[in-house]
């Protein structure tokens, strides 16, 4: 049965306006975005084949676009669709963090990392750069490939520090194995920034690794005193 021959109130774009969009399930919510099925599976049941296919939200959206549109009734322009839906949760979690202070605002951290660091198939060394009031002036991705003490160059780190006059820094990368454990690399590699940036009277107030379903802060850890 189609979508459309549904009782009333019982569609996903009814239940969205009527309930608001938090009562929908994911399944739901994917095929308001997705908007039609094919034949013989309405929006919905395609929504939740594409969800059990990846395993979840999370790694149907962050799949690459040739194994999505793989999927019966799937092509680009249902990829588009999804990966801008992505993108938009991103940008709203950049505006959120931008509008207060860093370390008033520790969820808010970590939601934005997470969104932009969990799902990458590589590693990614990135800074948030901030001002003197801790506030958010750019989100910039480093370096790409495997992070070790070789790979990572604190002169690099401390030229961007001072193009952008960032008053402290926040450095943050991605285990794409999932697991969010810091190693001794990791903890070398922050020792390294850290000093780089005392030089130049720059803080380094946090290293965040960002697993799959966790971050783990060596400010917490107190790793950075």
């Amino acid at each position: 049965m189609g979508i459309k021959d549904w009782p009333q109130g019982e569609g996903p774009r009814e239940k969205l306006l009527l309930n608001g969009a938090g009562q929908l399930s994911d399944a739901e919510l994917l095929a308001v975005i997705l908007r039609n099925g094919l034949a013989g599976q309405n929006a919905v049941d395609l929504a939740r084949n594409m969800i059990n296919q990846f395993g979840g939200l999370r790694s149907l959206l962050s799949a690459p676009k040739n194994q999505v549109c793989k999927l019966a009734g799937v092509g680009p322009v249902k990829y588009a669709q999804l990966q801008a839906a992505a993108e938009i949760s991103k940008r709203i979690a950049h505006e959120n963090l931008q509008r207060g202070q860093i370390l008033t605002n520790p969820d808010l951290t970590r939601d934005y990392l997470m969104r932009q660091l969990a799902d990458r198939s590589y590693e990614v060394f990135a800074l948030l750069l901030l001002d003197t009031q801790h506030r958010v002036i750019q989100f910039v991705e480093l370096f790409r490939g495997t992070i070790d003490s070789a790979s990572v160059y604190p002169r690099e780190v401390v030229s961007l520090v001072l193009d952008k006059k960032a008053a402290a820094v926040i450095v943050c990368h991605n285990h794409p194995s999932g697991i969010a454990e810091p190693s001794q690399a990791d903890r070398r590699i922050t020792e390294r920034i850290k000093n780089a940036l005392a030089t130049i009277d720059v803080s380094l107030l946090d290293h965040m690794v960002v697993g799959d379903q966790e971050i783990v802060s060596f400010a917490e850890r107190g790793w950075i005193v």
